[in-house]
């Protein structure tokens, strides 16, 4: 069996590692695979460094698709991932999350009479603001065999009509990339400088539209960060998409040290040594989670429930005296403890690949 694995940005990367090395583990004559990178995200820090730090082997093709809207780069995947299939038809194609990339290549593979793996099916915000959630959907509506995260996720894909021997529960590949790589997280070249001290500072990362796209809310948000009576820096990896948001607010560039992104090693040195973080971001909340550390997701909804009613999230919607609340509970030592959702344990992808060898497509 031939796998085409596909990736193409940051998530996919943190995701298919596992699955990558559980393939060869197996060491199994059997069982082969093609990486294909689809070049959705193409600066040196949001591909490149993930794939160094996650031991990655080199993509076997690289899409090269690169910017544009959201219709462009479905396109591109599309015709790109079409000559790729021709050329070197694959047994299978395997695709992770919710990206652009997820969804373009399994409507591809689909109309190539391919069947389509899902890692990380099922999950649903029900949010339709987001181009994920619509990723979500029609990749599950096409799929062949279904991995779940959670037992809510099988849930949901049974409801709508799956049938229940196509969907397994595996668990989360993303913590089999924590785990893996906890020993090895590393302090970022900015640590010494901002005078970083464990428990002492806090995180922030921003990207999704409704958060960014409405300066009067970023600003809002900023300056209740900025209001904060602690002498805590809060540091701020800035997304590209932020970025160019942030030259027209007002900042104070002593209290929130904007910084570029940075790799998977040390931006997760950063959540396990800080005092909290505060994210629009759907795998950071089960990142937090994981290593046990407080988190504030700036989201009106969630496809991760069990980071709330299990782990260490907390939701305050697009609410800024929201925010203010459970920042104040944070400094209050109030925040709840947490737990860890069940099989979140880094053997997630082994499973993967057991089922994978079993399964009759």
């Amino acid at each position: 069996m031939v796998i085409d694995i596909i990736a193409g940005a940051r998530p996919n990367f943190v995701k298919t590692a596992p699955i990558i090395r559980a393939i060869k583990e197996k060491e199994s004559p059997d069982l082969k695979f093609r990486l294909i990178h689809t070049g959705q995200h193409y600066d040196k820090v949001m591909s490149d460094q993930f794939f160094e730090d996650l031991s990655i082997p080199v993509p076997d093709l690289n899409l090269g698709v690169g910017s544009g809207s959201q219709a462009e780069q479905t396109a591109r995947i599309m015709v790109a991932y079409e000559k790729a299939i021709i050329d070197s038809k694959p047994d299978v194609t395997l695709v992770v999350g919710d990206v652009t990339s997820t969804m373009a290549c399994a409507i591809t593979a689909k109309k190539m009479h391919v069947p389509v793996i899902h890692v990380e099916a099922g999950i649903r915000s029900g949010d339709w603001r987001m181009p994920e959630e619509i990723n979500r959907v029609v990749t599950d509506s096409i799929t062949d065999l279904y991995f779940t995260t959670s037992t809510r996720a099988t849930d949901n894909l049974v409801n709508q009509g799956v049938p229940k021997e196509k969907v397994i529960f595996v668990g989360n590949v993303m913590i089999d990339s924590l785990l893996a790589s906890r020993t090895r997280f590393k302090k970022p070249d900015f640590w010494d400088a901002f005078g970083l001290r464990d428990k002492r500072y806090l995180v922030i990362t921003l990207h999704r539209p409704s958060n960014v796209d409405q300066g009067n809310l970023l600003q809002q948000y900023l300056n209740v960060l900025q209001n904060i009576t602690s002498t805590d820096p809060i540091i701020f990896p800035v997304h590209p998409r932020t970025r160019k948001r942030l030259s027209s607010l007002k900042i104070d560039e002593e209290k929130i040290k904007i910084v570029d992104p940075v790799g998977y090693l040390e931006f997760n040195y950063l959540v396990q040594h800080c005092r909290g973080i505060v994210t629009d971001s759907g795998g950071i909340t089960e990142e937090a989670t994981v290593l046990g550390v407080p988190c504030i997701t700036l989201r009106t909804t969630t496809e991760r429930p069990e980071t709330i009613q299990i782990g260490t999230n907390e939701m305050a919607g697009e609410d800024p005296e929201k925010l203010t609340n459970l920042l104040e509970e944070l400094y209050q030592s109030k925040w709840k403890n947490g737990g860890i959702p069940e099989l979140w344990d880094g053997k997630s992808a082994k499973r993967i690949v057991d089922n994978i060898l079993t399964h009759t497509f």
